[in-house]
């Protein structure tokens, strides 16, 4: 199987370790394990039921209670609806191989994480993109949406919270989606691994308003914990035995210490995401105020996730841009051009307040300098 290179991986493999501030990393300030445990309530160094546990495979699906757990922040769904998996990234790869072959079709809303478009061409569909437009504050133009779909279609694909411009679809538009995927019988798959980082209030996942929605997500990016590598897929039981055939090749289970701690994080979601909601709201109006006085920034507001799509008025592509703000500043940024959009860069504002502020600074001297 040929696969085009992942854009935005290799820019970060390329990149993470050479800068001083990262503002391209996407994932809110990680917790420790001794932070996730003092939040739990776990006090000892290491807990009597992890210290006695067994490193045997574990339950394949996943422990019965993670799968509670994480069906547990969706409504209408049970244990038997969550497949746990090896991140998003396993997550996302192994729904295109359950419902994705030759000759089938799927429509892809972009940017977007770019496993919605690379791996359906990889498995030989024909995959239409409709485009985002910052004029339309990076949200679809349904009509578009619905003129690109075919009775071939069988998967529509998108990023909810977005990735990389933090737009949200709220309800409305999500029942504009289901609907245009009833009309061909398509699956809805929906990217959910921001839900959780709203800057207001939440909005449904497409599993609970579709009865072909499938939402994946995971620990990485709300819960600060992608060190454990533990996602998941919602959806149809039968969709799940698809899935899970592929899954015997690639991952048969994940790791039960990372299972027993996601478990932990998600029993005190309440506390975790608490956290994550004040770096990711303080940090946007941080992220706000540097857009608003900076003359050579602009950019639509996120309304969710942890990055902000940002257009910097300097006479280079965004990828010299990104490299040469790395070597004169040391603050990293994601280049459009890595998610397919040229004209912009991406910025990770979830890291701690200190990191955002310094980078942003450095930034605008570098821009002042520049003709």
């Amino acid at each position: 199987m040929k696969i085009k290179p992942f854009g935005v991986e290799q820019w970060m493999n390329a990149w993470e370790t050479k800068c001083e501030l990262n503002l391209a990393e996407t994932c809110v300030a990680s917790l420790t394990l001794a932070e996730l445990m003092q939040i739990a309530g776990t006090t000892q160094q290491m807990p009597a039921d992890l210290a006695a546990m067994q490193m045997t495979y574990g339950e394949i699906r996943g422990s019965t209670r993670l799968r509670g757990l994480v069906a547990g922040m969706f409504e209408g769904q049970g244990a038997e609806n969550v497949l746990i998996t090896h991140g998003t990234i396993g997550a996302n790869h192994m729904v295109y191989q359950a419902l994705v072959g030759n000759n089938d079709h799927v429509v892809a809303i972009t940017p977007t994480y770019q496993q919605h478009t690379a791996i359906p061409r990889s498995l030989g569909a024909e995959v239409t993109e409709v485009a985002l437009s910052e004029d339309q504050n990076w949200l679809p133009n349904w009509d578009v949406v619905a003129a690109a779909v075919t009775p071939a279609t069988n998967v529509i694909a998108l990023t909810n919270p977005n990735n990389p411009t933090g737009a949200l679809i709220g309800r409305e538009g999500l029942e504009r989606i289901t609907e245009i995927a009833r009309s061909v019988d398509a699956w809805v798959l929906c990217d959910e691994v921001y839900r959780g980082t709203e800057q207001g209030g939440p909005v449904p996942s497409i599993v609970d308003m579709y009865d072909k929605g499938i939402s994946t997500g995971s620990t990485s990016k709300a819960f600060s914990l992608a060190g454990l590598r533990l996602g998941w897929i919602i959806g149809r039981e039968s969709l799940l035995d698809a899935c899970e055939i592929h899954r015997d090749y690639t991952t048969i289970s994940v790791g039960m210490v990372d299972d027993y701690f996601a478990a932990m994080a998600i029993e005190v979601k309440t506390e975790v995401l608490g956290r994550s909601r004040k770096i990711t709201r303080g940090n946007l109006a941080l992220l706000d105020d540097w857009v608003k006085q900076e003359p050579k920034a602009r950019y639509v507001k996120p309304q969710a996730g942890t990055t902000a799509f940002v257009a910097l008025d300097v006479a280079m592509a965004s990828y010299d841009q990104c490299v040469a703000l790395l070597q004169e500043t040391g603050v990293m940024f994601t280049p459009g051009s890595a998610l397919g959009f040229e004209g912009y860069v991406r910025i990770g504002f979830a890291c701690y307040p200190d990191v955002l502020k310094e980078g942003l600074a450095r930034v605008s001297v570098w821009l002042a300098k520049q003709s």
